[in-house]
């Protein structure tokens, strides 16, 4: 992907997708099987958009790391089966593995119960340098928990903070989390693979039915499933409350995964390149010592 070339028309190919401010947000706007009108025989010309994409990542991360001034936390949300590891497999197949951090976040251990909801995460924050993943993140409290309220039991909060405003706090609390990171060179992208329960299903019988996805399929999946309406519910109200300029959300049509992997890739892209991100330049006197090493390489 050639950097000038592309970089004004990212922003106007991800607009749809991208929410910086929740005030009129409804997730029935979108659509999840949305492909800008590409047709399933696009595929190929997809592939190969995307592979520009990822060499496009591989040319920043390169800048990134090498920079050591700013970190990038890519968030991903999901109902089950809508494509979360397939998309940061597809997205990051291209850069260096040294320069990615990946993390899962499955139900919290009794350690993790005993600290407040962002301190597992927070300690998997990237560094400078560094693109972090999270495969879902602190925003299952405003999800699961939400859903599942009888979870807060285990989180032992004392009674008092456990009121009506529970779930505003808690966006506020995010809110500034997100805000501090950003402050300090850690820029936020934040995914929400939107899935369609018709799409959701048929990848949950693909998995019963192909024995090399059996492992994939749990039977909480389908026990999750009831739930549809609570978690559309609890995916808007997030949405709504912590989509910011600084650390916007992407809704992203996910019953296509191709058409979902080039979204991700380019949201990143764009990402990174709004850093202007150079390689550091050399002094006079290290381009000296450079000068010193190669005649010395020269002369053995």
């Amino acid at each position: 992907m050639d950097q000038n070339h592309h970089a004004p028309n990212l922003r106007k190919f991800l607009e749809p997708y991208r929410i910086e401010t929740g005030k009129h947000f409804r997730l029935k706007d979108f659509d999840p099987g949305d492909t800008r009108k590409l047709k399933s025989d696009s595929k190929p010309e997809a592939k190969e958009l995307l592979a520009n994409g990822v060499r496009e990542l591989a040319r920043l991360q390169d800048r990134l790391y090498a920079q050591d001034r700013w970190g990038l936390l890519l968030i991903f949300q999901a109902m089950d089966a809508a494509g979360k590891d397939s998309t940061i497999k597809h997205v990051m197949s291209g850069v260096n593995p040294q320069g990615v951090g990946v993390n899962s976040f499955k139900a919290p251990s009794s350690e993790e119960l005993n600290h407040d909801f962002l301190w597992r995460t927070f300690k998997c924050v990237p560094r400078r340098g560094m693109i972090g993943i999270f495969n879902r993140s602190y925003y299952e409290e405003v999800l699961v928990v939400r859903v599942h309220p009888e979870s807060l039991n285990a989180e032992k909060i004392p009674e008092q903070f456990l009121g009506k405003h529970l779930w505003r706090d808690r966006f506020e609390d995010i809110n500034a989390f997100e805000k501090y990171l950003t402050r300090n060179g850690i820029v936020i992208r934040k995914f929400f693979l939107h899935v369609s329960p018709k799409e959701q299903k048929r990848r949950f019988l693909e998995r019963l039915d192909n024995p090399d996805k059996n492992w994939k399929f749990s039977a909480s999946d389908v026990k999750e499933r009831h739930y549809w309406k609570e978690y559309q519910s609890a995916y808007e109200d997030m949405i709504r409350n912590t989509a910011t300029k600084h650390a916007p959300w992407f809704v992203v049509p996910a019953d296509n995964k191709w058409f979902a992997h080039m979204v991700v890739a380019d949201a990143v892209a764009e990402a990174m390149q709004a850093l202007d991100l150079q390689y550091p330049v050399v002094s006079q006197d290290q381009r000296a010592e450079l000068l010193k090493a190669r005649r010395e390489l020269l002369q053995r």
